[in-house]
């Protein structure tokens, strides 16, 4: 917004939980847009909150962009790799997401990007021009002004890394030797119920809700996330699980995000992670 000459205070629109919920409503975030038809110009949406792990339904949020007359671009950086997409039946116009989460690339991996095939011939598009978005076949010609690449290579900037290329390959390798992301998702699923399954355990043990999932119940809402609001002493839990091998991910004040990747966890990993929430509780006196 700054780089435009606008006030992100003033040209940002955010949509929030109503009072008393954590998660989004699909309604709510179509209303909004709908709201502000008349001046929206982008509508710039993730498919996964990294905070709650509520999965949008990303089709209805790129409709509604469309009808109101917007661009509409995806951020997918916990999605990527996690949940199945279909960027170019929906019709966003543009994604970018990274690679060091879901697509197991490592620390500092590589990023993506989306561009539908509509706008590949649009040279009028405006675009952070670079030498490795120009046309390939022209690219050494050295000839004045810029003539892009068709696809999402026209909004390259510079040469992509060859060693982060390389370690991403070797990843992408790995899902398409596991059948790419259907039965990953299916796992995933079966997965992240069964931790839901054995915290809901933990809360009945004690006899009231230690651990909140805030995560949506429903599969079809949710990725290979639960994000828990842990309401005794959570850093001290967080801490714990860390010292016994258990790795979360932990977001102030109080909730702790357990990821059950299809790829590398097992059911038996799940089973180990509930029992450390479990004993957490008794170690730090919760």
């Amino acid at each position: 917004m700054r780089f435009h000459g606008f006030d992100p205070k003033e040209a940002i629109i955010e949509v929030t939980p109503r009072a008393g919920e954590v998660t989004l409503r699909t309604a709510d975030i179509i209303e909004q847009i709908e709201d502000n038809a008349d001046e929206i110009a982008l509508v710039l949406f993730s498919g996964i909150n990294y905070y709650t792990g509520q999965l949008f339904d990303m089709e209805a949020i790129v409709k509604a962009g469309h009808k109101a007359g917007a661009m509409v671009g995806l951020d997918l950086a916990h999605a990527a790799g996690n949940v199945p997409l279909q960027l170019h039946n929906w019709g966003a116009d543009f994604a970018t997401w990274c690679s060091y989460k879901y697509m197991n690339s490592g620390p500092g991996g590589i990023s993506g990007a989306f561009i539908h095939e509509r706008h590949f011939a649009n040279d009028k598009l405006n675009r952070f021009a670079g030498w490795w978005g120009y046309r390939r076949d022209k690219q050494f010609l050295m000839q004045p002004g810029f003539d892009p690449e068709l696809g999402a290579q026209g909004w390259n900037v510079s040469t992509s890394p060859v060693i982060l290329m390389a370690i991403h390959k070797a990843s992408l390798d790995i899902f398409e030797s596991a059948g790419g992301i259907t039965p990953l998702r299916k796992k995933s699923d079966l997965l992240t119920g069964y931790l839901e399954y054995l915290i809901n355990n933990i809360n009945q043990k004690h006899g009231e809700e230690v651990y909140r999932i805030i995560t949506p119940k429903d599969q079809k809402e949710r990725g290979s996330q639960l994000s828990v609001v842990c309401k005794r002493n959570a850093r001290a839990i967080f801490d714990h699980l860390a010292q016994n091998g258990i790795i979360g991910d932990w977001r102030e004040p109080d909730v702790i995000r357990l990821s059950p990747v299809p790829l590398y966890n097992s059911f038996t990993d799940v089973y180990y992670t509930a029992e450390g929430l479990f004993k957490a509780l008794g170690a730090t006196n919760a």
